[in-house]
C-alpha cells in the first residue's frame, strides 16, 4: 500500500514537472514569438531582439541585441526610450505586474553596451497623486552604455557616455529633481565620462570622468556653468540673488549615499577648485514651502580653491587664493537652517592668502588660519574706497590679529560665544568717524547673552582717531581688557559693554579741535588709576586770529601740566558709568587764559560752579584734587584798553574737597575749595571757597586774605580798566564773600602805606597832573592801623558774565569803597569848587582892572586860559 503512494507521488510530480518543462518552453516559444507583439500592443513601448531565453522559475530573463521606441514618442505621460541594448539580463523578472498590471519590475537589471535616450515622464498629477513611472528597478548594472535623459519638454536634461554602472535601489523619476533630489540610491559604483546635467534654465553641469574604485569616487573637470551672462540673468531672474560658476579640477569621495531628502558622503577632497559668485541687489523670496533637505559631510577637504565673489555691479566683493578648508561631520537640514549659523560641524580649519574684501573698505589679507578654538590673520590693510561716504571708515595696517575661543556653539537655536582672548599687534593708522545716524533697533534674536571676551590685548600700535575733524592720536599704544561682556541694551537699542580691568599706556598722545592741540609725553589709565606726564593744550591759532573766528566772547587757554595723576576707580565704558577718584592731582601747571572784550558778549547764561557740577550726567566724587606748584595767568583785553590787563598767581597750591556732580549716593556734596598762592608774583594770598553742588539756590561763600601788595603790581589790570595807577604798598586785604546767582556781599578790608594814585585819560593814559594832585590830598597814604571793615552790597550779577567777573566785581566795588572811589569824590568836588573859584576871579578882573592896566590883565587871561587848556577847569 505505501509502495503504491509513493509510486503515485512520484508520477504526481513527473506530470506537474513535465507540464511545467512544456509550459516553459511553450512560454519561451510565445515570448520569441509573440513578445513584441505583446508589448506593442500591451504596453507604450515597441521591441524587438535577437534572442530570448526565460525562465518561468525564476523570473530572469536574457535578451541581445535589443531596439526599444516608443509607440507615441509624443505622449510624455510615460517614460519615453529609444535606442539599443547589446545585452540585457533581468533577475525576479515582476510576470504578473508585466502582464496584468503594465508595471515592468524586477530586483536587478544588466545593460550591456546600452545606447538610449530617455525622455522622463511629466512630474506627479497634483489632482491625483499618482506617478506614472511604469518602470521599477531595485538595482541595476549598466557597462559600457551611452545614456542620455530628457525631461518631458525634450530638454537635455543628463548625459552620460562609456557608462559603467552598479546601483543598488534607484530611484530616477523628474518628481523627485523638482522636489529633492534627481537620482536616489543606496550602494553605487560608477565610471563614465563626459556627464552631463541641466537641472534647470541657469545651470548646466559637465563632468569629464567619474571613476569608482572600492566606493572611492573620482571625478575630474567638474563644472558649474551657467547657461546665460550675468546681466541677462538679472533681466530673467530679477528676484533671484546669486548666480554661481564653478570649476573644480579633481574632486574625491567616499561612501556617497542619495536617498529621499538627504546626501551623505565621506572623505571628500577637492581640488584647485575655482569658485565665482555674483551677487544681486534683490531681496530674496520667502521660501513657498518649509526647507526640507538634509545634509551630511564627514572629513571634507578643499585645497588651493580660489574664491571670488562679485558685487551687483562687477567690481568685487570678496577674493581668496589659496584657500583650504577641512570641515568634519558638516550638517545640514530643515532646523538647522533656521539657526544664527545655519551649519553644524564638529570641527573645522581654514586657511587662505591674498584675500581681497571690498564693501565701503578695501581690505587686504596676507594670510589667515581659522579653527572653531582659534583664529590667526596676518598683515592687515584697510583703505577706504568712494563708497564709504559718510560711514565710519579706517585707514590702517596692523601686523596680526589672533585669538582664542573657550566656546563657540548653538544652544536653542541661538549662538554661544564665549572668547578666551584677542590680540592685535603692531596697528598703524587712522580711524575716521562717519556720520550719526539714528539709533535702529538691533535684532540679536539669534545671540545667547552674554558674550563674553576674557582678555583683549593691543600692542605696539599708533593709532588716530578723527570724529568731526577732531583726531585723537595715540603712539607707541599698549592696552590690555579683561573680562568683557557684551549684552542687549534694553529694547534693542545696542549692544551695552562691561569690563573688569583695563590698562592703557600710549606716548605722544595728540589730539586736535578747531582751536587746540593737546598733547602728552606719556599717559598711563587703568581702571583704578592715571597718569599722564607733559601735558600741553596749545592754540592753534593766534590771538588775533582767534578774535576774528569767534563769533562772541570766549577764553583762549594755553595750558601746561608736568603731570596729572588719580587713583581711585571708575567705569567709562558700560551704561553705568561713573568716576570715583580719591585724589587727582596736577603738579607743575601753566596756564594763560585770555579773553578779549572786541567781539560781542555772549548772551548765554553762564552757570555757577554748583550748577555746572550738578549737570554732570554720572556720578562723580573727587575726595581730594590737588594742584601743586602751578601758575595762572589771566589776561583780558578792551576796545579801549592799551594792551591785556592782567592777574598773575604763581606757587599756587590748591585742595579740592568733596568734587562732585551730587549723583553719587552717600558721599557728600559740599565742596570745600582752599587756595594758597602768590597773588602778582608779590604778594601771598589764601582763598577759602564752599558751595554744596546738590543746593538749588546755587549759594557759595568765599573769603580770603592777600598781604604785601605792591600797588604797582596791580597796575597791570586797573590802569586799562580804571584809568588809575597807584605806587605804594597794599599790606593786608581782606574779604568774606557770599553770594548766589543774583549777586555778591561782604565785607572787604585793606590796610596801605605810601600809597599814592594817579589819575589818567582815559584814551591817552597819560597823567592828569593837577587831578592826581587833588586826588592824593584826600587819598590817606597809610591806612594806620587795620582800618574797620566796609560792607560791599547791592553789588548785582550779570548772568551773562562768569563766576570771576561777580567776585571781581566784589573786590571792586571794596577797593572803590575804601580807597580809590573816596578819593576820586573828594578831587571831584575839590576841581568843581576850584573852576567856580577862577570863574569869579576873572568876572571880578574884568570888571575892577582900569584901562591902562590892559596889559596886565591881558596877562592874566593868559595864565587862566593856560590852566584851563591844563586840565584845571
Amino acid at each position: 500500500m505505501k509502495k503504491k503512494w509513493v509510486k503515485k507521488l512520484i508520477f504526481s510530480l513527473g506530470v506537474l514537472l513535465c507540464i511545467f518543462l512544456l509550459c516553459n518552453l511553450a512560454l519561451n516559444i510565445w515570448l520569441k514569438t509573440q513578445l513584441p507583439n505583446y508589448i506593442k500592443n500591451n504596453t507604450d513601448y515597441k521591441v524587438s531582439y535577437k534572442r530570448l531565453d526565460v525562465d518561468l522559475i525564476t523570473g530572469n530573463i536574457f535578451v541581445s541585441q535589443i531596439t526599444v521606441n516608443n509607440k507615441n514618442p509624443e505622449n510624455n505621460n510615460v517614460i519615453g526610450l529609444q535606442g539599443t541594448i547589446d545585452t540585457l539580463k533581468i533577475s525576479r523578472f515582476g510576470i504578473y505586474d508585466a502582464l496584468f498590471n503594465k508595471v515592468i519590475s524586477s530586483s536587478d537589471l544588466l545593460l550591456a553596451k546600452p545606447n538610449l535616450n530617455i525622455t522622463l515622464a511629466k512630474p506627479i498629477d497634483s489632482k491625483t497623486g499618482k506617478k506614472r513611472n511604469p518602470v521599477s528597478f531595485e538595482n541595476i548594472r549598466i557597462s559600457n552604455g551611452t545614456i542620455n535623459v530628457y525631461k518631458h519638454t525634450k530638454q537635455n536634461f543628463l548625459g552620460v557616455s562609456h557608462l559603467d554602472l552598479l546601483v543598488e535601489n534607484l530611484q530616477l523619476t523628474e518628481e523627485s529633481v523638482e522636489n529633492k533630489l534627481p537620482i536616489i540610491f543606496d550602494q553605487y559604483s560608477i565610471k563614465g565620462k563626459n556627464f552631463f546635467f541641466r537641472p534647470d534654465d541657469i545651470y548646466t553641469l559637465k563632468i569629464k570622468t567619474i571613476t569608482t574604485v572600492n566606493g572611492q569616487m573620482s571625478i575630474e573637470n567638474f563644472q558649474l556653468v551657467p547657461l546665460m551672462s550675468f546681466d541677462a540673468f538679472k533681466k530673467s531672474y530679477p528676484k533671484k540673488t546669486q548666480l554661481y560658476q564653478f570649476n573644480i579640477p579633481k574632486m574625491d569621495f567616499k561612501d556617497i549615499v542619495l536617498k529621499k531628502n538627504k546626501i551623505s558622503l565621506a572623505n571628500a577632497k577637492f581640488q584647485n577648485p575655482d569658485l565665482l559668485i555674483y551677487t544681486t541687489n534683490a531681496i530674496p523670496e520667502k521660501l513657498k514651502k518649509p526647507f526640507n533637505f538634509e545634509l551630511n559631510l564627514d572629513d571634507i577637504v578643499m585645497n588651493n580653491a580660489t574664491v571670488q565673489i562679485n558685487k551687483p555691479d562687477g567690481e568685487k566683493l570678496l577674493y581668496a587664493k589659496q584657500v583650504h578648508l577641512d570641515i568634519n561631520h558638516f550638517e545640514f537640514d530643515k532646523e538647522i537652517s533656521k539657526e544664527t549659523i545655519p551649519v553644524r560641524y564638529k570641527d573645522f580649519k581654514l586657511s587662505g592668502k591674498n584675500i581681497w574684501f571690498s564693501n565701503h573698505q578695501d581690505i587686504t589679507i596676507e594670510s589667515i588660519s581659522l579653527n572653531p578654538k582659534k583664529g590667526d590673520i596676518r598683515n592687515i590693510s584697510i583703505v577706504p574706497n568712494p563708497s564709504g561716504s559718510g560711514k565710519t571708515t579706517m585707514n590702517l595696517k596692523a601686523e596680526k590679529l589672533a585669538f582664542n575661543i573657550n566656546k563657540w556653539e548653538i544652544i536653542d537655536k541661538k549662538l554661544n560665544l564665549n572668547v578666551k582672548d584677542v590680540l592685535l599687534n603692531n596697528v598703524n593708522g587712522s580711524i575716521k568717524a562717519g556720520t550719526s545716524l539714528p539709533n535702529k533697533k538691533s535684532n540679536f534674536d539669534g545671540i545667547q547673552f552674554p558674550i563674553v571676551v576674557g582678555k583683549v590685548m593691543v600692542k605696539n600700535s599708533s593709532i588716530t582717531y578723527d570724529k568731526n575733524s577732531q583726531p585723537i592720536a595715540l603712539n607707541d599704544l599698549n592696552a590690555t581688557i579683561t573680562n568683557i561682556e557684551l549684552n542687549a541694551k534694553p529694547n534693542h537699542s545696542g549692544m551695552a559693554v562691561t569690563m573688569k580691568e583695563y590698562s592703557l599706556t600710549a606716548k605722544n598722545f595728540g589730539y586736535n579741535t578747531r582751536f587746540y592741540h593737546m598733547t602728552s609725553g606719556w599717559i598711563e589709565l587703568h581702571n583704578d588709576n592715571l597718569k599722564i606726564n607733559q601735558f600741553a593744550m596749545k592754540p592753534l591759532v593766534s590771538r588775533s586770529q582767534f578774535i576774528r573766528m569767534i563769533p562772541v566772547e570766549s577764553d583762549l587757554y594755553d595750558l601746561k601740566a608736568q603731570q596729572i595723576s588719580a587713583v581711585g576707580n571708575w567705569d567709562l565704558f558700560s551704561d553705568q558709568k561713573f568716576i570715583h577718584a580719591k585724589n587727582l592731582t596736577i603738579l607743575s601747571a601753566d596756564a594763560n587764559i585770555f579773553r578779549s572784550k572786541v567781539p560781542a558778549d555772549d548772551p548765554k547764561e553762564k552757570l555757577l560752579y554748583s550748577r555746572l557740577l550738578r549737570s554732570i550726567k554720572i556720578p562723580l566724587f573727587v575726595d581730594n584734587l590737588n594742584l601743586k606748584n602751578a601758575f595762572l595767568e589771566y589776561e583780558e583785553d578792551t576796545p579801549k584798553s592799551s594792551g591785556p590787563g592782567k592777574l598773575t598767581f604763581s606757587s599756587m597750591n590748591m585742595n579740592v574737597k568733596n568734587l562732585n556732580s551730587a549723583k553719587m549716593k552717600g558721599k557728600p556734596t559740599k565742596v570745600i575749595i582752599k587756595i594758597d598762592c602768590t597773588f602778582m608774583k608779590t604778594s601771598p594770598l589764601s582763598v577759602n571757597w564752599s558751595f554744596d553742588t546738590a543746593d538749588q539756590s546755587d549759594r557759595f561763600s568765599i573769603s580770603g586774605r592777600a598781604a604785601g601788595i605792591p600797588a604797582v603790581a596791580i597796575n597791570a589790570f586797573i590802569v586799562p580798566y580804571l584809568s588809575v595807577s597807584a605806587t605804594g604798598t597794599i599790606q593786608e586785604m581782606l574779604f568774606d564773600f557770599k553770594g548766589n546767582p543774583k549777586g555778591i556781599g561782604g565785607t572787604f578790608n585793606l590796610k596801605h602805606t605810601d600809597l599814592k594814585v594817579s589819575i589818567l585819560d582815559k584814551e591817552s593814559k597819560e597823567k592828569k597832573g593837577v587831578l592826581s594832585a587833588v586826588a592824593n590830598i584826600f587819598i590817606k597814604s597809610d591806612s594806620g592801623k587795620f582800618p574797620e571793615s566796609v560792607v560791599v552790597e547791592g553789588v548785582e550779577r550779570d548772568p551773562t558774565k562768569s563766576f570771576f567777573n561777580l567776585f571781581w566785581k566784589g573786590i571792586e566795588d571794596g577797593l572803590k569803597k575804601t580807597l580809590i572811589g573816596n578819593g576820586i569824590a573828594k578831587t571831584e568836588k575839590t576841581v568843581k569848587n576850584t573852576v567856580n573859584a577862577v570863574k569869579e576871579v576873572k568876572a571880578a578882573v574884568n570888571e575892577t582892572v582900569p584901562p591902562k592896566e590892559e596889559k596886565k590883565k591881558g596877562l592874566l587871561k593868559r595864565v587862566f586860559n593856560k590852566k584851563e587848556s591844563s586840565g584845571t577847569k
